[in-house]
């Protein structure tokens, strides 16, 4: 077994690479840019080598700066984690030349099945069922615009070098394809340094279920189950499952079988996933292999209990598999959240800044449940605008899908992030939408289900009234506190009332408060009773609480006269009033925003990567303005409503910060 491992990577996946390693007794050399000086795995690794300025081009992808490392380091193999070189047959070879184990599939694997062309041709000659589309390299928009004509909209442009939805483009007419066309030439070239496109049918209605294969270099190969990976946004994985709500034991079994069957055609060995598109009637089509671990790989983790990682390292030393076809179970269900630094208000654009409060939920593994949370990330740390925006992977486990997703929504509840936009109020909105909690989603859930973007969640009755009561409660104990100023005498303290008006999401609820050593009951003027029981004092960001025996937590931060509260995707301002203050608050006049909607603001920090138009051009509703680059994807920003361009504030090249002005309209 080897006694040293370089990862060439960074954030959560080294970090998980890491823990693994230490598990088995073997140091770790992590790799670092300027940007990631006091980053995560930096601390977690035994040793620990700068390669470079941030740019992933000038440090991480730089084949002779790993190898350095390497020799530095007297690593005796490398985990290449996802991304960067994980895919990168040049890489395998110049480890192979140092005499250094490369822990993934052999160097003919990784060519034959990391190209998505060649790929598919291989995959049809083994039987495979596949996508139609175009398999040879496209040279320019003319041409794409052509094939896209033959093959028939909607088509799928794609990176052949790609992955973790960099790239990808959906077109649905000539215009959309010239567009996606050179955004994912841009976008291939910017983060793999290989531009080569081409071009397949993009299957309507289709559920994206991926089967994990592991082979060893002794002929096994064999299939852990599928993972379930249908909600996505850009083409980019945000939830994800083990087993697959839609699969039945006949489908599964056969597409293990093909995926084993493909992977043994390459002489594949190590861990890797062979993704499908699945129709409704459960028609499966071979989509990619992915000649890496994948990000979602801890739900199969959970429900198999083999830590991938771990036969990785094993299969690249030389070990043969411990366990067979018939070993692999499904235990229970697990489900996987990806926390981005993405904010859901703003079409889920990019956010870059300082993690001032990173709390995640405590990580347990109980018979009944269990919380995992792989991450990259510490309070206090910087999110960079050079790097994947993901945070962090919260998943969960649980007997059955039901508890999984229950047990998710608490922890999703209970996971502290400041400093940043990010996605959690929409991870809380889909693991309480219907679809998904019934099952029937598919890879067009995020269009379908939120098409004019995210915009929070509208709670029911019910939950205002749970809500309206615990701040209540929590408000009236914060009152009694902020009474007793030092040096005041008891009997002068002033005194707080018992009835109250919660204000919240345009509701007003008027209680009453009979408070007592456990809690409190709070009565609200038509006759409903609501019991609150908690710990909680003032100052404490986090509220765990006990309504009518059911529990409930919400994140608090304070505010004049009550409370902002975040729970299950909602960011209510909660008001406390008098009843007196609630009448005369009633006759106060609404704040009117400032009108913007003759400014295009930049959404999120970027680089202008180009301007489409010109001062005194008029322009048309949904015409490309410009595109802004962040976090390795170009965003395309587009008139909202017909109009003339009057002035130009930005140019290529330069840097923007969130809502600065690029150009007026008149």
């Amino acid at each position: 077994m080897f006694k040293k491992i370089l990862i060439a990577n960074r954030g959560e996946i080294a970090c998980r690479v890491i823990k693994t390693a230490r598990k088995m007794g073997i140091a770790t050399v992590a790799v670092y840019s300027d940007a990631d000086e006091h980053a995560l795995h930096v601390k977690m690794a035994d040793e620990a080598i700068h390669i470079g300025p941030p740019p992933a081009n000038q440090s991480y992808i730089v084949i002779d700066k790993i190898i350095d490392a390497i020799r530095r380091s007297g690593a005796e193999a490398v985990h290449p984690g996802y991304g960067f070189l994980s895919e990168n047959p040049k890489f395998a070879e110049a480890l192979d030349k140092e005499g250094v184990a490369f822990i993934g599939p052999p160097v003919g694997a990784i060519e034959a099945m990391g190209d998505k062309i060649t790929s598919k041709k291989i995959a049809s000659e083994a039987g495979v069922s596949t996508v139609p589309g175009y398999m040879g390299l496209i040279e320019d928009e003319d041409e794409a615009v052509r094939i896209a004509g033959e093959i028939g909209y909607p088509v799928m442009i794609k990176a052949s070098a790609g992955g973790g939805g960099k790239g990808m483009r959906i077109a649905w007419n000539e215009e959309e394809t010239r567009e996606g066309f050179q955004s994912s030439k841009n976008e291939a070239a910017s983060s793999f340094g290989d531009d080569r496109i081409f071009i397949e049918k993009f299957v309507t209605q289709p559920r994206h279920i991926e089967i994990q294969v592991l082979a060893d270099s002794h002929g096994n190969t064999i299939y852990l189950n599928e993972r379930e990976c249908s909600i996505q946004r850009r083409n980019q994985k945000v939830v994800e499952e083990a087993p697959s709500p839609f699969l039945d034991p006949e489908t599964r079994k056969a597409m293990g079988e093909q995926a084993c069957a493909l992977a043994s055609a390459v002489g594949y060995t190590s861990a890797g996933t062979v993704e499908f598109i699945v129709d409704g009637d459960k028609n499966f089509y071979f989509l990619e292999m992915n000649t890496r671990l994948q990000v979602e790989h801890p739900v199969t983790e959970l429900i198999t209990g083999v830590d991938l990682v771990e036969q990785m390292i094993r299969v690249a030393a030389g070990e043969k598999l411990s366990l067979a076809q018939d070993d692999v179970g499904i235990n229970g269900w697990a489900i996987e959240n990806r926390l981005y630094a993405e904010d859901p208000y703003r079409g889920f654009l990019p956010s870059i800044g300082r993690l001032s409060r990173y709390r995640p939920p405590t990580e347990v593994a109980e018979p009944h449940a269990a919380i995992r949370n792989d991450t990259g990330v510490f309070e206090g740390g910087e999110i960079s605008m050079y790097y994947d925006p993901m945070i962090a992977k919260l998943c969960t486990w649980a007997p059955t899908r039901a508890d999984a997703i229950e047990v998710m929504r608490n922890a999703l509840d209970a996971f502290e992030l400041e400093g940043i936009g990010h996605n959690l109020p929409f991870l809380a909105a889909v693991m309480d939408h219907p679809k998904f909690v019934s099952g029937d989603m598919t890879t067009a859930f995020i269009a379908e289900e939120y098409p004019d973007g995210f915009e929070g969640v509208t709670l029911d009755d019910r939950s205002l009234r749970r809500i309206a009561a615990s701040v209540a409660a929590m408000y009236r104990v914060a009152e009694i506190r902020r009474t007793r100023i030092s040096g005041r005498m008891d009997n002068h303290e002033r005194r707080v009332g018992v009835d109250w008006v919660a204000s919240l999401q345009g509701a007003q609820y008027a209680v009453a408060i009979d408070a007592d050593h456990d809690g409190a009951t709070v009565r609200f003027d038509d006759g409903d009773v609501i019991r609150v029981e908690s710990d909680w004092t003032p100052g404490d960001a986090l509220a765990h609480l006990n309504v009518n025996e059911e529990t409930l937590i919400l994140k608090v931060g304070k505010r004049t006269g009550g409370y902002r509260i975040r729970y299950r995707g909602a960011d209510l301002q909660v008001t406390m009033f008098t009843p007196r203050q609630a009448e005369l608050a009633a006759l106060m006049p609404e704040k009117i925003a400032p009108d913007t909607s003759k400014l295009l603001l930049c959404p999120m920090p970027g680089l202008v990567v180009k301007i489409d138009v010109e001062e005194g051009q008029q322009v048309q509703e949904g015409q490309a303005l410009c595109t802004i680059e962040a976090m390795k994807m170009e965003n395309i920003l587009r008139a909202e409503k017909k109009g003339v361009v009057s002035k130009i504030n930005a140019a290529p090249g330069a840097s923007l910060q969130v809502d600065e002005v690029i150009m007026e309209f008149e």
